[in-house]
């Protein structure tokens, strides 16, 4: 939390990734990318998008993202980018909280640090993805068809401190996002170059530690190269130890190319760990294991991904292209002993290779003496998936074959959409995506195979009515989709009863809308308000004991998100969001009509404050309301409410600070279901509470040092 913001030094030698800190953090003010189909953002080439540098003879300059002005250039109040001085003072207990950046979400983890979190928005417990799309520099991270859900979003590969800025949004009015992305999307962004290096070493009383290396060197008058390395590992708080081990590399190069801004980037992450799963409260209260405890001491896993990425950057026009590999053994025990012989862990297997193009194109003008802009833009991405598979195991020794197969699935799309200026206070969006997906599985049940295609259109509109110049109205309506997994879609076959099974429809209908407005008086203080509804036509569920994902009843949700930023002073900020959601299942009865695991309020809050004599602080509060775990609405979780805090100093080069995490010790939980398991001794199934406690209070000692 503890990163200095410079301009960017041209004398000769390393320069730094703590520039992430540094130099990303005056571009924050600038107008988010619009570049479409998820194609690279500008973040040095444009000249909207040039990256200031601080007045001479000053050292240190803050811009906030959130103080980023988008009215006359938001398609809704919900959008927004927070830019690296938002969140680079926050005590971060874990990677993928970063998407707490984005107002009214939430990111929980129950089965260690290699497993993709938990996420919540809009109503949403989005398990590991499927409804919420996230990129890395452009290229896609939710993966199609994968072992535990399709759409599986893991992020726990990012080094924060090279996070230039997290671009979000909201609904399905976006013709430039698709799959997964019906309840919000985020686009991690990183830096091209770093102005200072650093070293830094995180330890904390759990046993954890993280240390980083980062850099920047200028290979020319218009090029860089970044370097980080990031290293995780420790044992955690819970009676298992966790024995993380995780690495995460990552090397850029920028330069000009063919009068376009051009990179070229890799990316390696490789972790491995033991989980602690959630446990059945009866368990706990019976004395058999503590709050931190493990009824099955194998669980946890391995995982791996490398991407390379190359992209090209116009002004008004990008191209990107990647190539991606990934594996997966995920060890899970949900219910213990249903099978009183062998227990019911089982591991679920990914092993894939994937590759992509996308690109985009804008224009500006006049349409029938209207100010006019015009985007199109096309993506094509190809899974070949070697193995995904599910066995039987125990103790991580596999004991049986429950489903392996393989498959290919090719999607493809183009989209377009045309923004008319009608005056200096009115404008429209009208947009549209066609997409295709192609699928070839092949089952170890032969019964399950099967090849196939599927399209569909899907229509957008927004108005955005600017009032004054720092108040504008926003209305949106769009149709979108998440697809199911192709297995599923070629299932004849249950793979656990051997009896006939009815396949899955491949696209899922979304539809929404969302008014709102945003209220931007000056750079100092800022509001937005949202209304949305959505509704799906199913939802996934993961069904373990199945390897497969099937699709829920049709759902509607409806609700409010509210979002502020104030800055009093130079040295003090305050920001707060609140969310309000309304999930129902659409044609249930009313006493059965509840949507499991759909979290009612989010609410968040921080205070921040950066001394000119090098101090620094953030005192952070996080609240997840209560959510009903069955549909007739009998059994509920409880709220959980984590305060963090964080103060640092900076000594010139060197940089100390210490983290709380958890500072009240609050004993709530990070997650709660409910369902059957069976324990040692127990004649039968019973159903039960089954939760995963958050982390006890931590102190965190931060360690940097600048060269």
């Amino acid at each position: 939390m503890i990163r200095r913001l410079s301009a960017r030094r041209t004398a000769p030698g390393a320069a730094a990734l703590v520039a992430l800190l540094s130099l990303g953090a005056p571009t924050f003010a600038q107008t988010p990318p619009a570049g479409g189909g998820g194609a690279t953002p500008e973040t040095t080439s444009g000249p909207q998008n040039q990256e200031p540098t601080a007045p001479a003879g000053e050292e240190t300059v803050y811009v906030w993202g959130r103080a980023t002005r988008l009215t006359g250039e938001a398609q809704a109040a919900s959008e927004g980018v927070v830019g690296y001085s938002d969140f680079e003072t926050r005590p971060l207990l874990r990677a993928g909280e970063l998407v707490e950046v984005i107002p009214g979400m939430a990111a929980t983890q129950h089965s260690g640090g290699g497993k993709a979190n938990q996420y919540f928005l809009r109503g949403f417990n989005l398990d590991h993805g499927t409804d919420f799309a996230g990129s890395f520099d452009g290229t896609p991270l939710n993966l199609r068809s994968h072992a535990h859900m399709s759409g599986y979003l893991d992020i726990n590969f990012l080094i924060p401190e090279i996070i230039r800025s997290v671009e979000f949004r909201k609904g399905v009015h976006y013709a430039d996002e698709g799959d997964y992305s019906a309840a919000g999307a985020a686009r991690f962004t990183t830096y091209d170059r770093l102005d200072e290096g650093f070293l830094g070493l995180d330890v904390t009383t759990d046993g954890e530690y993280r240390a980083v290396l980062a850099d920047s060197l200028e290979t020319g008058e218009t090029g860089d190269l970044l370097y980080a390395l990031q290293y995780e590992g420790g044992d955690g708080p819970f009676d298992r130890p966790e024995k993380l081990r995780k690495f995460s590399g990552f090397l850029k190069a920028t330069g000009e190319f063919a009068g376009a801004r051009a990179r070229a980037s890799v990316m390696h992450y490789d972790n491995s760990w033991f989980a602690t799963d959630q446990i059945p409260l009866r368990a706990v209260s019976s004395g058999l294991i503590g709050r931190f405890g493990s009824l099955d001491p194998t669980l946890g896993g391995d995982t791996s991904r490398t991407i390379l990425s190359g992209s090209l950057e116009w002004e008004r026009a990008g191209l990107l292209a990647y190539v991606q590999s990934y594996d997966l053994n995920l060890y899970g025990n949900p219910t213990f002993f249903i099978d009183p012989v062998e227990g019911d862990q089982v591991v679920q297997v990914d092993d894939r290779w994937s590759w992509g193009v996308r690109g985009h194109a804008e224009t500006e003008g006049r349409l029938a003496g209207i100010n006019a802009r015009t985007r199109i833009g096309a993506d094509a991405h190809t899974d070949v998936i070697d193995e995904v598979a599910l066995y039987k195991t125990t103790a991580r020794m596999r004991t049986g074959t429950i489903r392996n197969d393989q498959a290919d699935v090719t999607a493809a799309d183009v989209w377009a959409d045309l923004t008319l200026h009608w005056t200096g206070r009115l404008r429209t969006t009208l947009g549209a995506r066609a997409d295709l997906v192609a699928f070839d599985v092949t089952a170890l049940q032969p019964a399950n195979s099967g090849d196939g295609s599927r399209t569909r259109l899907s229509p957008k509109a927004s108005l955005a009515y600017r009032i004054s110049e720092g108040l504008e109205l926003y209305a949106s309506y769009g149709r979108g989709f998440h697809t199911n997994d192709p297995r599923g879609v070629a299932l004849t076959v249950d793979p656990v009863t051997g009896e006939s099974a009815d396949p899955v429809d491949l696209f899922v209908d979304a539809q929404g809308g969302e008014v709102g407005f945003r209220f931007e008086p000056s750079s100092r203080f800022n509001i937005s308000a949202t209304a949305f509804s959505l509704e799906l036509d199913s939802e996934s569920i993961f069904v373990g004991d199945a390897g497969t994902s099937e699709p829920s009843a049709g759902t509607r949700r409806s609700g409010l998100e509210i979002s502020s930023f104030w800055q009093p002073r130079d040295w003090l900020v305050f920001d707060a969001t609140a969310a309000w959601s309304h999930a129902r299942f659409r044609d249930a009865p009313p006493d059965q009509n509840r949507v499991p695991n759909s979290v009612e309020f989010v609410g968040m809050a921080g205070a921040t404050v950066v001394l000119d004599d090098g101090w620094e602080g953030s005192l952070r509060v996080r609240h997840l309301g209560a959510a009903v775990l069955v549909e007739t609405g009998d059994q509920t979780s409880e709220p959980t409410t984590i305060v963090n805090l964080g103060v640092s100093r900076d000594l010139g080069s060197f940089e100390v600070g210490l983290d709380i995490l958890n500072l009240l010790d609050s004993r709530d939980n990070d997650i709660t279901y409910f369902y059957e398991s069976r324990l040692l001794g127990e004649a039968a199934p019973v159903e039960d509470i089954h939760f995963h406690p958050v982390h006890p209070r931590s102190v965190k000692l931060v360690l940097r040092r600048e060269f």
